[in-house]
């Protein structure tokens, strides 16, 4: 008997799930998600190390090595400006504007110069160096450039035409992985890289948070990046403490962005003639005033913040004038244009702040630290989903909700009224300002040569 032959649509169905290039890509993109989790975990913990050795180094705050960074810190500044310039141009700064620059440029090329694998080797050297050297910076910010440096390289390895999807989901698989926050990873995509989401985009980013979660879990397991907080807010008592976290926090984040903004757009324009040596001294005196805080503050003001934060919320009040301190070491950090973010740093500022107002007002200091994060993160970023989510999610107590969410969009709402310019989108215009100034000289270049070789 005559074998039965197969319906033609059941043949090209079977013929599509063998076909390579139905899972090449797909093989591909998994493989670049999961990437971005183990190579986050390994940038965690870099830095960790460099953060406890500087801190080894310098010892415990009396002694020479204490004088240490007066030395260490502006030297590490002008180290690592000057690999950034000379080596990994692209890398200077948070690396979120790099992202959001890429999404909207248009040419593979142009891409390339901000997002790339040797980005991602510069991007984490480079922090991991100042985080060594004293800098008030952070991790994460730079996990969003690595993230979605390796999903646009997935994306061409794999022949995926989805860049701006794959862009948009390796910056949301970076912060996921960074914090052990997936929902914030999503907020983020959706609230700060997108601003216009593509629903299209949303497997692309739900399966890299998945993967990218789910790698970062397997070496270091569920954590919560703060711990537990186990103060809770009572809106009764409390709401003075709310209002004022959430606009004076704003008010004084957008007066970071403000401050940021105009010095760097400065610098910019006076680098312009020797753009690299100005770059070097820029960069050592920033780092030399970093130092100096640093020193006066009797070390507390070195590195990312987190143990000050964490300590703030699990309740032990901070220094009235640390939030100061800690704003004018991660302003100085910032400007002096070498890579790393201001995720971290943020919210240490904003734990100080409300520590400080939490003892003013009378309310515990855990709670206070708390919205004050959530009142000047979102004043900084102007992303107030983000902001709340992000620490909702870093500190495991979902009675805070509310709470969070008031601060968030009051810090937000009040940061409008100072400044309408988002600082990440304004920073990612000179990135594609840039891209623009790059192709067009390659493009007057390439005539001349053509027309040169028909002489």
């Amino acid at each position: 008997m005559a074998a039965k032959r197969k319906h033609p649509m059941l043949r090209r169905s079977q013929a599509m799930w063998v076909s390579r290039r139905v899972w090449q890509p797909r093989i591909v993109f998994w493989a670049g998600a999961i990437s971005i989790g183990l190579i986050s975990v390994l940038f965690a913990i870099l830095a960790d190390k460099a953060q406890a050795l500087f801190h080894a180094v310098i010892g415990n705050g009396s002694g020479w090595r204490f004088y240490l960074p007066l030395v260490m810190t502006p030297l590490g500044f002008v180290l690592c400006a000057w690999l950034a310039h000379s080596i990994f141009p692209g890398s200077q700064g948070s690396g979120i504007p790099q992202a959001i620059a890429a999404r909207h440029l248009r040419d593979d090329d142009d891409r390339g110069h901000i997002l790339s694998l040797r980005l991602v080797v510069g991007k984490i050297a480079l922090t991991v160096i100042g985080l060594f050297c004293g800098a008030s910076i952070g991790r994460e910010g730079p996990t969003v450039q690595v993230g979605a440096s390796l999903m646009l390289q997935a994306a061409r390895w794999g022949g995926m035409a989805q860049a701006r999807g794959l862009i948009l989901a390796g910056s949301a698989a970076g912060i996921a992985a960074a914090f052990n926050t997936p929902l914030a990873g999503i907020v983020f995509a959706i609230e700060e890289m997108g601003r216009a989401y593509e629903s299209r985009t949303n497997g692309l980013v739900l399966t890299a948070v998945i993967l990218a979660g789910l790698a970062s879990l397997g070496l270091l397991g569920n954590y919560t990046y703060f711990g537990v907080a186990r103060e809770t807010v009572d809106f009764a008592s409390d709401w003075p403490l709310v209002l004022a976290c959430g606009i004076i926090g704003g008010g004084i984040g957008a007066l970071f962005s403000l401050l940021a903004l105009k010095a760097m757009r400065r610098i910019r324009r006076w680098n312009a003639l020797q753009p690299l040596w100005r770059t070097l001294l820029v960069a050592g005196i920033c780092g030399l005033a970093v130092a100096v805080i640093g020193f006066a503050s009797g070390g507390l003001t070195f590195g990312t913040g987190y143990a000050q934060a964490r300590g703030a919320i699990e309740g032990a009040p901070l220094p009235a004038f640390f939030f100061v301190e800690k704003f004018a070491a991660g302003l100085l950090s910032m400007v002096s244009g070498i890579p790393g973010g201001i995720f971290a740093p943020s919210l240490a500022v904003g734990a100080g702040l409300g520590s400080t107002l939490g003892l003013i007002l009378g309310a515990g200091t855990g709670t206070a630290a708390l919205l004050g994060m959530a009142g000047y993160f979102a004043g900084v970023v102007q992303a107030p989903m983000t902001a709340f989510v992000i620490i909702l999610e870093m500190t495991g107590n979902h009675d805070n909700v509310i709470a969070l969410m008031c601060a968030a969009v009051l810090g937000y709402g009040t940061a409008r009224l100072i400044s309408n310019e988002p600082l990440y989108h304004a920073l990612s215009r000179v990135f594609m300002a840039e891209a623009i100034r790059r192709r067009r000289a390659r493009d007057v270049d390439v005539p001349g040569s053509i027309a040169s070789s028909k002489i």
